[in-house]
């Protein structure tokens, strides 16, 4: 039958001249009635689905092919209105039932004597055409993974959510389910060792598509330490630093891979098929694993996922290594500054102190922050505030230093400009290369006066119980310490019995988007809450000015009580 025979009006119909015509060709040919029942297959057809010409015959082809979609509704559409249509069928045959197969059919009706008889259609295999088509959109969707990577991973140094910047990219573009499982922290609280021959991860982030949301209580949670017996898919990969790759369709296969027998039922009832686990390592060595499954319907993992799975793991490695090495520094420095800030005691009995040390946020290293308070002869108290340049570990080390100096020279002959010009001189020549502010003050017996100076830092604030706060503006403020300049000035303020004063650190108050005196004006707006607490006092200032600093918050508050008068009472 010639190609235009099927180009235009309904076909009229004779049954022993189209398989004449058509008996020999390499195209599936076939011819069904009204009721789309078979009344003629060709050769090419019946090796096509595997099923012999006489088993076709009066049978509709959901009879035939149960595990095809032969789009009747469009076939049904053709006898209805007599326009031919061109139809992608797919599904199983009898020749290969594990296969879907993919074919394009032309399809037209047919007449005899001007009645309806049936339609007859033409189809060729697409298979090859189909699988590159769907190894193209494969590769596209990998190739996007890759781009978007490097945009949607390592935004912050925050190891926990790297990882689940990880995990939220690959689901569910390449994974029914992810997760990353990373090893404990050298710097941190202890865990409880592991038994010998056990691999002990903690999985650091979850991610699962929704409609295994429901099962993933059996799987494990977020933060929780995860023990693998030896032989587990786990052990082997990071044993060998390469890929490990399960189908996993036997409970022997399971139960292998898991961390334990115990998590049998929680992957049955998951749908778990399929597994890929993949090491994150940089050249230091490893820092976990990336685990990939797919469940239900999900096709098994192909070489191609393989691949885009370790190259997405070695990207995010890079990012991991960075967070790993700044929450190692940062936890240090964290500890190493809390020590240091331990809380001073009072060095008079009726000096009365509170202090508070808040870092900032996690994705900013820790910084140089530091107070002190020292008793002198006659019932006077040294109070600093300071503040080193920089942040990490160096920061706080330098810290120290300047704390452990303060101490030596804190005289009790020497005015406070006086201490910060011998501290200015011993860090110069010490080779101490990082700067600080300072600020000092010494108090009398009585409380009644005290002197200042300051190398650097920011005002006092006074705050009175009766009149409020004021910023101690009138104070001659001097270069910071390690520059060598010198040039430091005592100044002389007379307080009122009762008045507390208020020592803090820049990060209180700097803010990006306004200017320091600004910020530093809406100290006077303080006051001591009901009762007069120093420890509400600093709770109510951290509240109010410490969300959105960037960087570490130490404050001290402290006043001078008259002998008799309750710790509470406002003097």
């Amino acid at each position: 039958m010639q190609a235009d025979a099927y180009a235009g009006s309904p076909v009229p119909f004779d049954p022993r001249a189209l398989a004449a015509l058509v008996g020999g060709t390499m195209a599936g040919v076939g011819v069904l009635d009204t009721g789309l029942r078979y009344l003629y297959v060709n050769p090419a057809l019946e090796r096509i689905n595997g099923i012999p010409a006489a088993e076709h015959l009066g049978r509709t082809v959901s009879e035939v092919l149960p595990g095809l979609d032969a789009r009747e509704d469009m076939i049904r559409a053709v006898l209805a209105d007599g326009k031919p249509r061109e139809i992608t069928i797919s599904g199983f045959t009898a020749q290969d039932a594990t296969v879907r197969r993919y074919w394009h059919g032309a399809f037209h009706r047919l007449e005899s004597g001007g009645r309806v008889v049936g339609v007859a259609g033409i189809v060729l295999e697409v298979m090859a055409a189909d699988q590159e088509q769907r190894a193209l959109e494969q590769a596209r969707r990998h190739l996007t993974l890759l781009d978007t990577a490097a945009a949607r991973i390592g935004t912050t140094l925050d190891m926990d959510t790297t990882c689940a910047e990880l995990v939220d990219l690959v689901v569910p573009g390449l994974a029914d389910i992810a997760t990353v499982e990373v090893f404990p922290p050298d710097v941190a609280a202890p865990v409880r060792p592991a038994p010998p021959g056990v691999l002990r991860l903690r999985r650091a982030a979850l991610r699962a598509v929704p409609a295994l949301g429901d099962e993933l209580h059996g799987f494990g949670l977020t933060g929780e330490y995860i023990d693998y017996q030896e032989g587990a898919a786990v052990q082997r990969c990071l044993a060998s630093n390469q890929p490990v790759v399960e189908n996993l369709t036997s409970d022997e296969q399971l139960v292998r891979s898991a961390p334990g027998p115990e998590r049998l039922t929680a992957y049955r009832a998951l749908g778990m098929h399929s597994a890929v686990i993949v090491p994150v390592t940089v050249r230091s060595g490893p820092l976990g694993i990336l685990g990939l499954i797919r469940a239900g319907d999900s096709p098994v993992f192909t070489d191609e996922d393989v691949v885009i799975a370790r190259e997405l793991a070695g990207r995010a490695a890079v990012d991991l290594d960075h967070a790993r090495r700044y929450a190692h520094e940062h936890t240090i420095a964290l500890e190493l500054q809390r020590s240091l800030l331990s809380e001073p005691r009072p060095p008079h009995p009726h000096i009365e102190i509170a202090t508070r040390y808040l870092p900032a946020d996690r994705s900013v290293m820790v910084g140089g922050d530091w107070f002190d308070v020292i008793p002198l002869r006659d019932g006077r108290h040294l109070k600093a505030m300071g503040d080193v340049m920089g942040h990490g570990v160096e920061a706080a080390v330098a810290m120290s230093h300047y704390r452990s100096l303060l101490r030596m020279f804190a005289d009790d002959e020497l005015p406070p400009h006086r201490i910060l010009e011998q501290l200015d001189r011993m860090v110069e020549r010490s080779g101490l290369d990082r700067a600080a502010t300072c600020l000092l003050v010494v108090v009398d017996r009585y409380g009644g006066a005290c002197e200042v100076a300051s190398a650097g830092h920011l005002p006092p604030v006074l705050i009175d119980p009766r009149t409020g706060a004021r910023v101690c503006e009138e104070m001659t403020v001097g270069p910071p310490l390690g520059t060598g300049f010198g040039g430091y000035r005592t100044t002389l303020l007379e307080i009122d019995p009762g008045t507390v004063l208020f020592l803090y650190t820049d990060g209180l108050v700097e803010r990006r988007d306004e200017d320091i005196d600004v910020s530093v004006g809406r100290l006077k707006e303080l006051v001591l809450p009901a009762g007069g607490s120093l420890e509400n006092l600093l709770d109510d200032v951290l509240e109010r000015f410490g969300p959105g600093a960037e960087d570490d918050i130490a404050v001290l508050a402290s006043r001078t009580r008259t002998p008799g008068v309750g710790t509470h009472d406002a003097t």
